[in-house]
């Protein structure tokens, strides 16, 4: 993405959020392109506001002690990333509870004793597990969609994970106003995807 595009993501967003300071989606979605511009010290407040509007956006807490860490402060950004640490065991929320766990070691603060996710049943041989929950799950009957991200999705995403982002996406898109015919907008669309399905990585690599 070019700095011209995230900067008019940071006005889009940023209109949004002051229109309706309700919206999670806006001010999480402030805060991540606020993040990618280097703005670290802009994105606290942004994060910040969406674990108020939300205490259970457990990647919201990694982004919100990522922008600490980035501005300097490592005490705060070890006091988030602990906190999200905690929400996401309780939720099962997997990766990003990785992703605090490695930046807290980084830190060189111990991540603290939670109680996790009731554990799942042991998993028989052959077993689907989905990327996204690091559980046993259904799998999808076919591709989503045509391409080589829905190859992708029905290879390693759970049925239960995929309706849960459908859930999500329908927020997604009508907390930021989207119309999925503009490109821009399917973009954003398609970047809160991948987040929520934890394929980020793999899209920057792959797509």
């Amino acid at each position: 993405m070019t700095t011209d595009q995230v900067q008019q993501r940071i006005e889009q967003f940023t209109t949004m959020a002051e229109a309706d300071p309700t919206n999670e989606m806006a001010h999480f979605s402030l805060g991540i392109n606020l993040l990618q511009a280097g703005r670290h010290d802009e994105a606290i407040p942004s994060l910040a506001r969406a674990i108020e509007l939300n205490p259970e956006m457990s990647k919201a807490y990694q982004l919100l002690g990522e922008s600490f860490k980035k501005a300097g402060n490592d005490e705060k950004a070890a006091d988030w990333l602990k906190r999200g640490y905690e929400v996401a065991a309780r939720r099962g929320d997997l990766m990003p509870k990785q992703a605090m766990e490695q930046a807290l070691i980084e830190l060189g603060v111990e991540p603290p004793a939670v109680e996790e996710a009731a554990p799942a049943e042991p998993l028989p041989d052959g077993s689907f597990v989905c990327h996204a929950t690091g559980r046993a799950g259904t799998p999808l009957e076919k591709p989503p969609f045509r391409g080589r991200l829905g190859e992708k999705i029905h290879e390693c995403i759970s049925s239960e994970a995929w309706q849960a982002w459908i859930s999500q996406g329908t927020k997604v898109i009508n907390e930021l106003r989207l119309d999925l015919s503009r490109e821009e907008h399917q973009r954003i669309y398609d970047e809160h995807m991948l987040e929520f399905l934890s394929l980020s990585d793999w899209a920057a690599e792959n797509l």
